[in-house]
C-alpha cells in the first residue's frame, strides 16, 4: 500500500510564501517523476510543476520564477516552495507520483496525495 501525504497548505496574504510537502509512504520499490497540480474552484485540475528522479525540472508557465519543486529521494518526500503568491494561486494543491511498489510485477502506478488548500488574499 503507497500513500502520498501532502502538508503545508493554509491562508497567506497576496505576496507571501508557502512550502508544501508531500511524503510518500508505504512498500515503495522506487519513485520516479514527482509533481504538483492545483485545481481551482470551479476549473480542471492543471499541473503546477513536475521533477524527475534525478531532479531535471519543468514548471507551467504562470508559476515560473515564483515556485521551486525538488525532492529528497531518502525521506521520498517532495517540496513545493512557493514565493510570491497571488489570489490567482489559490487551489487545492494536489501530489503526483509515479511509484514502483514493491511487489513481483515492480510495474510502475500514478500515486495522488489527498490534497492540501492554498487561499490566497488581496
Amino acid at each position: 500500500q503507497v500513500q502520498l501525504v501532502e502538508s503545508g497548505g493554509g491562508l497567506v496574504q497576496a505576496g507571501g510564501s508557502l512550502r508544501l510537502s508531500c511524503a510518500a509512504s508505504g512498500s515503495i520499490f522506487s519513485i520516479n517523476g514527482m509533481g504538483w497540480y492545483r485545481q481551482a474552484a470551479g476549473k480542471q485540475r492543471e499541473l503546477v510543476a513536475i521533477i524527475t528522479r534525478g531532479g531535471d525540472t519543468n514548471y507551467a508557465d504562470s508559476v515560473k520564477g515564483r515556485f521551486t519543486i525538488s525532492r529528497d529521494n531518502a525521506k521520498k518526500t517532495a517540496y513545493l516552495q512557493m514565493t510570491s503568491l497571488d489570489p490567482e494561486d489559490t487551489a487545492v494543491y494536489y501530489c503526483n507520483a509515479q511509484v514502483i511498489p514493491v511487489s513481483s510485477t515492480l510495474k510502475e502506478s500514478a500515486y495522488w496525495g489527498q490534497g492540501t488548500q492554498v487561499t490566497v488574499s488581496s
